[in-house]
């Protein structure tokens, strides 16, 4: 590359002064921000003690809670009553009465057989002893009055704990063995009963038995077509409670359309009022933005909090804490695409002798439809993961039973199918959304 020669550099520099001669910022600010930048989280490091934060975390509780999400555990109480061990289920019993549980065999002389992994891996559980089997080999725990006692030589799976004896058999589940009771926890990969709960008739039938059920010719309820029959044995899972469920995302996919909808519909002429080159009047358009701001610098979870107070919990306060925050953002909006128009279609309307509705209507309102209607929609998309955030706090939706599900701490499978509606509905809505804006504005909004 042949270099040039001091005129013309000297020219070049005349001519193009800003790239020759830049400022100090412009060299060195992308360097100075990203030096700011990593001292700001180093100074966030310690002045919110992350390191400690993460060192004190329970990660052995959150890992139970991820497998929760994606298992789930059978937990009864094998109680020691007149010489028997007794199973107790929790309200939530995973089985029917009566079902056999081909991993929990009661013996003969009253005892109890739980295994894990196979029979090297089991509680052959007495009123006197426990015998814990780890790899196939048995490690005798003797039941007193006093408690529960391992022998001296057991390996890390049996830790004595007191008075009890806690067994671990990693994800195949835990016991915990007392002096009146051996509490197990049995885990499978799943969602237990996610069809039917153990008082249907049809528990126990899978997905597949189900459709042919559907399209089977001989009718389980004379009353009603398999498909219903399926449909409402489905719904009325006591377990699971699909019904409910589904009201409730109903709940909150109306709370979010209808509150969008209404500040639409109030912010489209407040907008015309606070931009200054539509409404010639400075404390009108002051008034109106500062409005707006009120409306929108109270977070909608604040105004969910105080709508809840007033009405009650219910879809009311989630549709008036929409609607308010709602209405503020999209003024805004609104406001500044009115006031980035082009003129020269307003001018062409006012030399014809045309009214100021007229002009708005034919010589604004086409220029910026495009933008309301895509702000609109976005506003829609987003209030849709909103609702479910402010039903948490009492406006009702999905959220406050998403609340109430995470409050049991034992629900968590439940929680994993409410956040995959969730995130469902949101995939849909995101695609219906882009289907309206391609038909309206062009292939460009997407």
């Amino acid at each position: 590359m042949t270099a040039i020669s001091a005129a013309e550099r000297l020219r070049l520099e005349k001519k193009f002064p800003d790239v020759f001669k830049q400022s100090f910022f412009k060299r060195f600010g992308l360097l100075i921000g990203l030096v700011l930048t990593v001292v700001y989280l180093i100074f966030c490091y310690f002045f919110f003690n992350v390191g400690p934060a993460f060192q004190n975390g329970k990660w052995d509780r959150a890992a139970i809670y991820v497998q929760d999400w994606y298992s789930w555990r059978a937990q009864p109480r094998l109680r020691f009553e007149d010489g028997a061990v007794v199973p107790q289920w929790s309200s939530r019993g995973q089985y029917a009465q009566g079902a056999t549980i081909d991993w929990l065999t009661p013996q003969a002389d009253g005892s109890m057989v739980a295994t894990f992994n196979g029979d090297a891996n089991r509680l052959d559980i007495s009123t006197t002893q426990v015998d814990v089997y780890v790899d196939g080999v048995a490690y005798p725990v003797t039941i007193t009055a006093d408690g529960a006692f391992a022998p001296a030589d057991v390996p890390a799976a049996i830790v004595q704990d007191r008075q009890k004896v806690l067994v671990n058999y990693g994800f195949a589940g835990q016991a915990e063995i007392r002096d009146n009771q051996v509490a197990v926890q049995r885990r499978f990969f799943g969602w237990a009963n996610f069809l039917y709960d153990p008082k249907s008739p049809l528990w126990g039938n899978d997905l597949f038995s189900s459709i042919g059920l559907v399209f089977s010719g001989d009718r389980v309820n004379p009353d009603m077509s398999n498909a219903q029959y399926v449909l409402n044995q489905w719904l009325n899972n006591q377990a699971w409670q699909h019904g409910d469920i589904l009201i409730k995302l109903l709940q909150t996919l109306v709370m979010a359309f209808v509150g969008t909808l209404l500040a639409t519909l109030i912010a489209f002429p407040l907008a015309f009022i606070a931009a200054r080159n539509i409404t010639q009047n400075r404390p009108s358009n002051w008034f109106m933005k500062r409005f707006f701001d009120f409306l929108r610098s109270v977070d909608m979870l604040i105004w969910a909090l105080f709508f809840t107070r007033g009405f009650g919990p219910g879809p009311i306060p989630g549709i008036a804490a929409i609607f308010f925050t709602d209405t503020g953002a999209l003024g805004k909006v609104y406001a500044e695409a009115l006031e980035n128009v082009d003129d020269k279609q307003r001018e062409g309307m006012q030399s014809v002798g045309a009214s100021p509705l007229s002009v708005n209507r034919y010589g604004v309102v086409p220029q910026v439809l495009p933008v309301f209607v895509s702000q609109s929609l976005y506003f829609w998309e987003s209030n849709t993961r909103s609702a479910t955030v402010i039903g948490a706090v009492g406006a009702g939706g999905i959220g406050l039973k998403l609340l109430e599900s995470m409050g049991t701490n034992s629900d968590w499978d439940k929680v994993a199918y409410m956040v995959l509606l969730i995130l469902l509905v949101v995939f849909i809505f995101d695609n219906i959304s882009n289907a309206i804006r391609s038909r309206l504005i062009g292939p460009a909004a997407h």
